[in-house]
């Protein structure tokens, strides 16, 4: 069995890094798996991407043209948004590659071209990390359920018209998702529910296969001595207990909640501790002016390696995910399987992961007392986290029970 993974990237982002684990997992279990990819980062030979001059500054190019028609919207927010017009190659270069099956994951940025899906002749699943696959063009709705129904009047866009791009895109892919030998997989089961209420997928065949991870490189360092070497190397303080905060663009992208994290630390700087605690952040560096945030901040910047990132998450007490709404942030997995209890607003994919009072907190939606109320628990508790954030983590999240169960999901389809 010859599986092709298409992502647009293969370890630059959270999906990406979430497909190619994927593809090194479906590897382990002997698939002679291959991923297509617009822009590579890595050194693996299995990875095809644009090799020449001219090939790589058209990859370079094709996410700021694929994003031309938004120009018309100028008063939008300032989200993600893919149209995917934009004519390229694929279905020459999939022919080429003769897999038996095709596994979608992140398509954006002018990878993609949507009529591509009707040319293929081959089964297809899809690996959906966010909404896209079933809105007018945003990757998350934030909160809009016109994905039910046709689409436009775009929020996202500040349209009032009912023929917008949003409406556009959407027929676009009402027309191309028809008659799609298709499987949708989503790594979340509020993500698959989205997508069964959805105008576009609700007659799809919709099955839940959570991410897997190498939980040998996410590991604890539980012992006392491994723990402050872990501290040190981070330059971060030995004896203080830690809270971290950390994704792609951590400080400013609005959805990941930095602002209500904020106000949470700020709430929390008023009580008594016995020992207070410090915040550490990841995917961001320090500002000119950094803002108030209540407790002495350490900011490690960008970790654009898995040792960096699991050394983090092992070096602190508690990972705060304050997402206003998020599929199954690989953030939190990547803490579990560091031992590392996990706040979190219970939203999303989040409940999939954190089990209250065993390896973590759910706060209510949104509510910033909540949610610090949260943060005190975990570092107050005298509840054995660690050992059951981990364990729960070698349970659920294993990246050989993930490609086993998308190894049983091609076996079904191609027979």
């Amino acid at each position: 069995m010859k599986p092709l993974l298409l992502s647009t990237y293969d370890i630059t982002g959270g999906a990406a890094r979430a497909a190619y684990r994927l593809h090194q997992g479906l590897q382990e279990i002997g698939l002679a798996s291959q991923m297509l990819v617009q822009n590579k980062a890595s050194d693996d030979r299995t990875v095809i991407a644009p090799r020449s001059k001219v090939q790589k500054t058209i990859a370079f190019l094709r996410p700021g043209i694929d994003g031309l028609p938004l120009g018309f919207y100028r008063q939008r927010q300032i989200d993600r948004y893919s149209p995917a017009w934009l004519p390229e190659p694929l279905n020459q270069q999939i022919t080429a590659l003769q897999p038996d099956i095709v596994n979608l994951h992140w398509v954006g940025s002018g990878f993609l071209r949507l009529e591509t899906l009707r040319k293929l002749r081959l089964p297809i699943v899809w690996t959906m990390h966010d909404m896209w696959a079933f809105t007018g063009g945003c990757h998350y709705s934030d909160g809009c359920d016109r994905y039910e129904q046709t689409c436009g009047a775009c929020p996202k866009l500040s349209s009032s018209k009912k023929r917008d791009l949003s409406h556009w895109i959407w027929q676009r892919k009402q027309r191309a998702w028809q008659r799609l030998n298709l499987t949708v997989v989503t790594p979340s089961r509020w993500l698959a529910q989205c997508a069964a209420q959805s105008s576009l997928l609700k007659n799809s065949r919709i099955t839940v296969i959570p991410y897997g991870l190498d939980l040998q490189r996410y590991r604890p360092y539980d012992r006392v001595d491994d723990r402050a070497l872990v501290r040190q190397i981070l330059n971060l303080p030995l004896d203080v207990p830690l809270i971290l905060f950390g994704a792609a663009d951590a400080t400013r992208d609005r959805r990941k909640g930095f602002h209500v994290l904020q106000a949470a630390l700020q709430s929390l700087s008023q009580q008594s501790w016995p020992q207070r605690p410090e915040l550490v952040i990841f995917g961001a560096s320090r500002p000119e002016v950094p803002p108030d945030l209540g407790f002495p901040t350490h900011y490690l910047g960008t970790l654009g390696d898995e040792i960096s990132l699991s050394l983090a998450y092992a070096a602190a007490d508690v990972f705060v995910a304050p997402s206003l709404e998020d599929n199954l942030p690989n953030t939190v997995l990547e803490a579990l399987a560091c031992g590392t209890p996990c706040v979190a607003f219970k939203i999303g994919g989040m409940p999939d992961m954190i089990i209250p009072g065993e390896t973590g907190y759910l706060a209510q939606p949104y509510r910033v007392q909540d949610l610090a109320q949260g943060i005190r628990w975990v570092l107050m508790t005298d509840q054995p986290l660690r050992p059951q954030a981990r364990a729960h983590a070698e349970k659920s999240f294993a990246l050989t029970q993930q490609a086993q169960r998308y190894q049983k999901l091609f076996q079904e389809l191609l027979s």
